[in-house]
């Protein structure tokens, strides 16, 4: 990892799209701050698209399209993409889906997971999800540590759902997709662009092991501090860090942006 201070001008000034995670990336300490929701505005006053890319659930992916100065916003681990097209609100589903409902194999490794990892518990938005599980490891107490989600994962995973740990939860579903997946269907669909081709267009900024594929697979990449967190376990590490921790990464990413642009 480089530190952002090195970032040259070739990646700003080409930047069409920043996409980005939201927990403990644009939020600190649970909170988004007026300053990070400040960044997000200069960045589309700027002409960068911002777009979400979160674990968050579909309802709240709904109010995210509607009242942030977003583009669109890519949610449950990519399952779903939602964004406004002239005051609108469009919907893709990744094509990945299993035809059916897979609520009732959700509920049985809720079960499990329940069963065998004492202080876990199901997220407090998992009412407003649509595809996926996610078991709460850290966002409420008791903080289970690195330790209890990978417990969870195993849970997870021994009962054939694919699984990935953010910062505070730890997703689950059934089906063949990811973040990076929807990126590209987000890409295709809307923008009408082979990710692909057009790789250095884009930028990804994220902070925990489910953001992972997206630091491979980006040229150009970015972790907030915290990202260092996680190093011990991550095989693909961001191209750029920065100095400070959640939302105030994400501003120092921001101006950073910025100032490269207006040079």
């Amino acid at each position: 990892m480089k530190l952002l201070e090195q970032m040259t001008p070739e990646v700003a000034v080409n930047l069409k799209v920043l996409f980005t995670d939201i927990d403990d990336t644009l939020t600190t300490n649970g909170k988004l701050t007026s300053e990070a929701y400040a960044a997000l505005w200069s960045l589309k006053e700027a002409g960068v698209e911002v777009v979400p890319v979160t674990g968050r659930p579909a309802g709240w992916c709904d109010l995210i399209a509607r009242q942030w100065p977003v583009a669109g916003v890519i949610g449950e681990n990519g399952a779903l993409a939602f964004f406004l097209v002239d005051g609108k609100m469009e919907r893709l589903y990744h094509p990945s889906i299993p035809e059916g409902d897979c609520k009732e194999r959700l509920r049985a490794v809720e079960e499990a997971v329940l069963a065998e990892v004492p202080g876990s518990r199901v997220s407090a938005d998992q009412f407003a999800r649509l595809f996926d599980l996610a078991i709460d490891f850290c966002e409420e107490p008791p903080d289970l540590g690195l330790e209890g989600a990978e417990q969870i994962r195993a849970v997870f995973e021994r009962m054939g759902a694919v699984a990935k740990v953010s910062s505070i939860h730890v997703n689950g579903w059934y089906g063949d997709y990811d973040k990076l997946s929807m990126v590209e269907y987000y890409c295709s669909a809307r923008r009408g662009v082979k990710l692909e081709e057009h790789s250095d267009e884009f930028l990804f900024c994220g902070d925990s092991p489910n953001d992972e594929p997206m630091f491979a697979y980006f040229p150009w990449s970015c972790g907030v501090a915290n990202i260092r967190d996680f190093m011990p376990s991550l095989k693909a590490t961001p191209t750029f860090v920065t100095n400070a921790r959640g939302g105030e990464g994400f501003c120092e990413l921001a101006e950073r942006l910025l100032a490269l642009r207006e040079g």
